[in-house]
């Protein structure tokens, strides 16, 4: 059986997918024995209005971020690809709001 003192247990991001989403976002973090109970917790805290579809739960040290202050040199070679920049295409007049 697994130790069940609270200020061992792991921190989860948990994130949402909405009934009228695509995509899961981020809805907060919780303190968890396991997987199981993270989504257990999860469903009990996030989404109690039955506003959720689908629950992802990952333990938040398996999360790798980029360093802000290295964002330039992580993005930098975006620059060089003009084609993925919106002005380097011509839309038709037909077309609007895009």
């Amino acid at each position: 059986m697994k130790d069940t003192n609270k200020a061992e247990w792991p921190l989860w991001e948990v994130f949402i997918r909405s009934k009228a989403g695509l995509d899961h976002k981020h809805a907060g973090s919780l303190h968890a024995a396991d997987a199981q109970m993270a989504m257990e917790n999860a469903r009990d805290v996030y989404t109690r209005r039955m506003e959720g579809v689908s629950i992802w739960v990952v333990e938040s040290k398996y999360i790798h971020a980029s360093d802000p202050e290295e964002s330039e040199s992580l993005y930098d070679p975006a620059n060089d690809k003009i084609y993925r920049h919106p002005t380097f295409y011509n839309l038709p007049d037909e077309v609007k709001y895009m």
